[in-house]
């Protein structure tokens, strides 16, 4: 970028507006996914809905008093994350050291278009789209499947959801998020808190999404699109193991702590 549009786009970052909607966003983002461990829940104790993933979620608060008009402000919040995250790829972000690392501004692409994603997931349960993201992935896996190199395609997608997966659980495991926050602000009591929410919500979240890459891969070795359904079929999958009840009640835990983090974020990110 050149240094006017650098500027520029510095600027439009750093405006209060832009700040208030995506620490709005964090809120959403976090009821979200605590709305998702409810769905889990319900899979977990034998009465699930049909779609097992994100879109569940937003269709279960859809059908609720206010329950568009919530799933509205959230779609403005991730949009703003969306844009602000935007921004971090596009410009960077200094670190304590000054210096732009590219690994983060990579990681804020994929939070960017992650965030989207969901917005859209949004935009389309306010217009009445039943279709879930479940059914549009083992939609699109079965396509995909039929043509040439198609099932190697589906499988290279497996792995890579799984190393996200596995990325996410060490993320959290070694506790990189927390350069991301403001712990200075935060009494010993909320930064322990706030730490123990995060370990627990990235690892549940990434093992979760491994179990779907793993599915994914087993989709195309077996042709099987069925097992191409993203979270909803690993949540699914879960519930058949021997344990899958506790199993199921543990990733649920493990997901409402994401939320519950995503929802401290929204004081303590830096934005």
């Amino acid at each position: 970028m050149s240094s006017t549009a650098t500027r520029a786009a510095a600027r439009a970052a750093n405006h209060p507006w832009l700040e208030r909607l995506a620490r709005a966003g964090f809120v959403g983002y976090g009821a979200v996914h605590l709305l998702f461990a409810w769905v889990i829940v319900r899979i977990a104790f034998g009465s699930p809905p049909a779609d097992g993933d994100q879109s569940g979620a937003l269709h279960t608060l859809a059908g609720k008093p206010l329950g568009a008009f919530v799933i509205g402000l959230i779609v403005v919040g991730l949009v703003a994350m969306t844009v602000w995250q935007g921004f971090e790829a596009a410009i960077g972000h200094r670190d304590e050291r000054g210096r732009h690392r590219v690994y983060e501004r990579v990681a804020s692409a994929g939070r960017a278009a992650f965030y989207a994603y969901v917005a859209w997931t949004g935009v389309k349960v306010l217009r009445g789209k039943s279709k879930s993201s479940a059914d549009t992935q083992e939609q699109a896996s079965q396509d995909l499947m039929v043509s040439s190199g198609g099932r190697l395609t589906v499988a290279l997608a497996g792995v890579a959801v799984a190393a996200i997966g596995a990325g996410l659980a060490i993320y959290g495991v070694t506790r990189k998020f927390e350069k991301h926050l403001r712990t200075g602000r935060m009494t010993t009591p909320a930064r322990v808190t706030c730490r123990r929410l995060g370990i627990t919500g990235y690892a549940a979240k990434g093992a979760a999404y491994a179990v779907a890459g793993i599915l994914l891969v087993l989709a195309a070795v077996q042709y099987d699109p069925d097992k191409a359904r993203g979270l909803d079929a690993a949540l699914r999958a879960m519930a058949t193991q021997p344990y899958g009840t506790w199993l199921l009640t543990l990733t649920a835990l493990g997901i409402a702590a994401y939320g519950l983090f995503s929802i401290v974020q929204a004081r303590y990110r830096k934005v």
